[in-house]
């Protein structure tokens, strides 16, 4: 009889309390790293093309660099993409506006102009 009510009362707690020992957090979508979900490897998993200077001798003497999943598909399914801008010498901004900004994972545009004065500088 003692068997029997063992027998049962490990059942009630395997069939009750098992699902909350599987749970998961349910936020991330994908594995950082999946083999090809999107048409996207996951390698290379470094890359050093922001540390390299740009080309700058064109028409407005500026060169963009981009940090995202086209040149680095590294970061695959992370969210994460940035930029580098390298302006040739006497492209810098003296005095005037310049508009700046970014582009959050959740599709929200912030930006901000800033009235640059002489001698004011900022990154």
């Amino acid at each position: 009889m003692a068997a029997k009510l063992v027998f049962y009362q490990m059942l009630f707690l395997s069939v009750f309390l098992l699902p909350y020992s599987q749970s998961a957090d349910p936020d991330p979508l994908q594995d950082p790293r999946p083999p090809s979900v999107n048409g996207f490897s996951c390698k290379p998993v470094s890359d050093d093309g922001l540390s390299k200077e740009g080309n700058t001798t064109n028409a407005f003497g500026v060169s963009v660099a981009q940090g995202n999943v086209f040149a680095f598909p590294g970061l695959n399914t992370l969210g994460i993409s940035m930029n580098r801008v390298d302006f040739a010498p006497g492209v810098v901004v003296i005095e005037g506006k310049v508009l700046v900004g970014l582009v959050t994972t959740g599709n929200v545009f912030y930006s901000e102009v800033l009235d640059l004065r002489a001698g004011v500088s900022c990154l």
